[in-house]
């Protein structure tokens, strides 16, 4: 299920990132956080890049530990490439790491050092609703009308889903280019390539595909460059 908070912690933090969760539904909002909300049984690279491209805003709890942890780093580059806000929570007195910095330099900044944490929690439950209504207000103007059925057609008709194609390359290259793209953004390669492979018609399709999802101009040459026997076996 889509909703409108993503909430992102380091494993030290988990009280605290509950705690806020609570408060935040409590207030009305809907909030996805982990393991809570992720399906038994599912793939959880998967559950958490679905959950942060049907969010609106990501609230970091942001700590030492987060600081230093992998994990959260890629849950806020994937963020922000799917042009997410980011709000960190900052409940430690600490900078981001030069990983993080990138990411979160520009980004509103909620801090919530001092005891008791519950007012920074009605703070943060009122900054997120003006966030919000401000979303809805900008694109309320153009927004499609809701109410219908999905997968109907103009005439109301049914339309059916599009089926997947199977994947437009070998196992063993797929293999070889989740490889060089896990050298870049960690697991999460696996489910994009299977993914993108199955709504591409070729390599240089699956390749466009991949490099879009890379945000720096150097990763998109890097991962190209690691490609290229690929291209020209």
């Amino acid at each position: 299920m889509a909703r409108e908070i993503f909430v992102s912690y380091s494993q030290p933090d988990r009280e605290c990132a509950f705690e806020l969760a609570e408060h935040l539904e409590a207030n009305g909002l809907a909030v996805w956080i982990a393991p809570r909300d992720v399906s038994p049984s599912a793939d959880w690279a998967e559950e958490i890049i679905d959950a942060i491209s049907g969010a609106r805003v990501m609230v970091l709890v942001f700590s030492a530990s987060s600081n230093e942890s992998s994990q959260v780093r890629r849950e806020v580059e994937r963020a922000v490439h799917k042009q997410l806000r980011v709000l960190p929570f900052r409940i430690e007195e600490v900078m981001p790491a030069r990983s993080l910095e990138y990411f979160l330099s520009a980004q509103h900044w909620l801090d919530a050092f001092s005891p008791p944490r519950r007012a920074h929690y009605a703070r943060l439950c009122t900054y997120l609703r003006s966030l919000l209504a401000e979303g809805d207000s900008a694109h309320g103007a153009t927004a499609a009308p809701t109410g219908g059925t999905a997968g109907a057609s103009a005439a109301g008709h049914p339309v059916a889903a599009p089926t997947p194609h199977d994947p437009c390359l070998p196992p063993a290259q797929l293999e070889q280019i989740e490889l060089h793209l896990a050298r870049l953004i960690g697991p999460i390669a696996r489910i994009l390539v299977d993914r993108s492979a199955r709504n591409a018609g070729n390599l240089d399709q699956l390749l466009d595909k991949l490099t879009a999802e890379l945000d720096s101009k150097e990763d998109r040459h890097r991962f190209l460059e690691s490609c290229k026997a690929l291209r020209h076996p």
